[in-house]
């Protein structure tokens, strides 16, 4: 990644993108398979200053908004707006990628790609993503 990516989103907006890696699956047959009803299995990344930030097993990457193997997501929910310069969010994220969410330390149930969302958009907002961006199975 690279400040050359950069693309002019609407500057300091911050959102947040779900996705559902069932692609509605969960949804159908859930309740035949685990006896209790889910929406989705959801995988979410953090937007701001026209990147979408997110974490897997890799650690922490970077593309074009809906650009993740993904396509676009299912949901995009605003989560308000930042005044963190371009250079500072690229700062914080690095440094989170060389601590807490370092390649291979990916948990599905208890470090996962919906912590790292959380804790970006905190940074970035003070606030906490909504519910549906934390549900687990």
């Amino acid at each position: 990644m690279s400040c050359d990516d950069w693309d002019n989103g609407i500057e300091g907006e911050v959102l947040l993108y779900v996705y559902d890696m069932t692609k509605g699956l969960a949804s159908s047959l859930s309740d035949l398979v685990l006896g209790r009803h889910i929406d989705g299995i959801w995988h979410t990344g953090i937007v701001v200053h026209g990147r979408e930030f997110f974490y897997g097993g890799a650690g922490i990457e970077s593309c074009h908004p809906g650009g993740t193997v993904l396509g676009q997501p299912d949901k995009v929910l605003k989560l308000g707006a930042t005044e963190v310069p371009y250079s500072l969010v690229l700062e914080y994220i690095f440094g989170l990628g060389e601590s807490t969410y370092r390649p291979g330390t990916y948990d599905l149930f208890r470090h996962n790609c919906n912590n790292f969302s959380n804790e970006v958009a905190t940074f970035l907002t003070g606030k906490c993503i909504p519910e549906i961006g934390r549900a687990h199975v």
